[in-house]
């Protein structure tokens, strides 16, 4: 009797290199001549990224510098969830949420596209990931070559490939 083969569809970001990215904005902050004089603030807790400028202008300016910090270290800025910018006391606030994992909604529909490609495989919502098996290798690679063309507004990667 045949084994079926298996992948994990997860979205996951390395915190570590979300902490990297942080402190190199934060170092590049220090350095540049537009933020000299400036009061900007980056404090990272768990998911969750704070940032305090004097104005909006800087504000937009940390968001860029932290895009590009990480984007350069690998960090998929499609999980990045912004708030809203908030005025209080002369300064300016913005908190951007680092979305882990893959959430109910977003898990049927994946698992919805997948089913509709009418493919042999079965998909199956474990928690925060999704886990697709079939029989043949050749179909669960078509279904990650059909997942990386869709936008589902996160990043996914594709772990545990087993045959």
């Amino acid at each position: 009797m045949a084994k079926d083969a298996t992948f994990d569809v997860v979205s996951q970001v390395d915190a570590q290199e979300v902490d990297n990215a942080v402190n190199q904005t934060l170092k590049e902050i220090t350095n540049r001549y537009d933020f000299k004089g400036a009061k900007t603030e980056i404090n990272v807790d768990g998911d969750t990224i704070h940032l305090n400028a004097d104005d909006e202008m800087r504000m937009k300016s940390v968001v860029d510098v932290l895009q590009s910090k990480f984007i350069r270290r690998g960090v998929p800025i499609e999980n990045m969830e912004y708030g809203k910018v908030e005025a209080s006391g002369g300064r300016v606030k913005q908190d951007i949420t680092i979305r882990q994992g893959i959430d109910k909604d977003l898990a049927k529909k994946i698992s919805k596209d997948i089913r509709d490609t009418k493919l042999k495989v079965q998909t199956q919502v474990m928690d925060d990931k999704i886990r697709v098996s079939g029989k043949k290798i050749d179909d669960l690679q078509t279904v990650i070559g059909f997942l990386k063309e869709k936008d589902y507004g996160q990043a996914l990667q594709y772990e545990n490939f087993r045959s």
